[in-house]
C-alpha cells in the first residue's frame, strides 16, 4: 500500500478550530441571521440557533477560526525513522496561516510532496483554504486544487484510505489507534472540548499538546498502513 509515495516527502498535519466568538450573542447581528439561515435544516425543531452555535460553529469555516496547526514529518538517521513535529498556534489566525503557507511554499511545493491528515479531505484541507481566503492569503500550491486532475491532488487522508472504496460512515482516529495498538495519551482533551478550553480556560498550550498528539497519531497510522513499525518516544522530536 502506498508504494509509490516517498514517506519522507509527506507533511502530516492536524488543525484545531473554534467558533469566532465565545457565544452566539457576540456575533454581529447580520451573522446571527446568516447562521440561523445556514443551519436551518441541520437543527432539530427543539434546537435554537444559539444552542446549535455552541455545538457546531467550530467546524464551519464561515463561523470559526484556526487556533492551532501541528505539522510533522519523518526523516531517516542511521537507518532509523525519526518524527519531527512543530505547531503554529495562538489567537492571531492570520499569523498562524501565514506561517503554514510559508512552510508549504518553501518546503512542500514539488510534485513529490504530499499532505496527510485524518478526515483531511472533508475537514482540514478545505477549512484551511477557506480561512486563508477570508484572511486575504493566497493559497499555497499544494493546497490549491482548482483545475487539477484527481491524480494531481497530493492530499492523503487516513480515514479515506481505511474505507478502501467503501461508503460507510466515519471511522475515528481514536478507533484506528486502538485497533493498530498505537499508544496515545489518556489524560488529554477531545475535539468537543477544544472550544471550552480556548474560550473559558484560555489554555492554548493544552490545545497545542492535543493537536500534536493527533498529528503524531496520523503518522503512526500511515506507518501501519505501509506495514512499517510505529515510532517510539525516543524517535519523536518536538521543535
Amino acid at each position: 500500500m502506498l508504494e509509490n509515495i516517498l514517506i519522507h516527502k509527506i507533511l502530516f498535519l492536524d488543525v484545531e478550530t473554534v467558533p469566532v466568538t465565545a457565544v452566539f450573542s457576540e456575533l454581529p447581528k447580520g451573522f446571527q441571521s446568516l447562521w440561523a439561515e445556514k443551519t436551518r435544516w441541520q437543527r432539530s425543531h427543539q434546537q435554537s440557533p444559539e444552542e446549535f452555535y455552541g455545538l457546531k460553529a467550530g467546524v464551519m469555516a464561515e463561523f470559526a477560526k484556526v487556533i492551532c496547526i501541528s505539522v510533522g514529518y519523518l526523516y531517516e538517521k542511521e537507518g532509523q525513522h525519526f518524527f519531527r513535529i512543530k505547531s503554529f498556534y495562538g489567537d492571531d489566525e492570520k499569523a498562524i496561516l501565514e506561517d503554514l503557507k510559508l512552510l508549504l511554499d518553501e518546503k512542500f511545493a514539488t510534485p513529490k510532496h504530499y499532505l496527510c491528515a485524518h478526515n483531511g479531505k472533508e475537514f482540514d484541507y478545505p477549512f484551511l483554504c477557506r480561512r486563508m481566503l477570508v484572511n486575504g492569503i493566497q493559497l499555497p500550491k499544494i493546497l490549491d486544487i482548482s483545475g487539477k486532475k484527481p491524480w494531481e491532488v497530493r492530499h492523503l487522508d487516513t480515514m479515506e484510505m481505511w474505507k478502501f472504496g467503501d461508503y460507510k460512515h466515519y471511522t475515528s482516529i481514536k478507533l484506528l489507534a486502538a485497533l493498530f495498538g498505537i499508544p496515545t495519551p489518556k489524560d488529554d482533551i477531545d475535539g468537543s472540548q477544544v472550544s471550552k478550553v480556548y474560550w473559558q480556560d484560555k489554555d492554548l498550550e493544552r490545545i497545542k499538546n492535543y493537536c500534536q498528539k493527533d498529528t503524531l497519531t496520523v503518522a503512526q497510522i500511515l506507518l501501519k498502513y505501509m506495514c512499517k513499525p510505529i515510532l517510539t518516544e525516543e524517535q519523536i522530536e518536538v521543535a
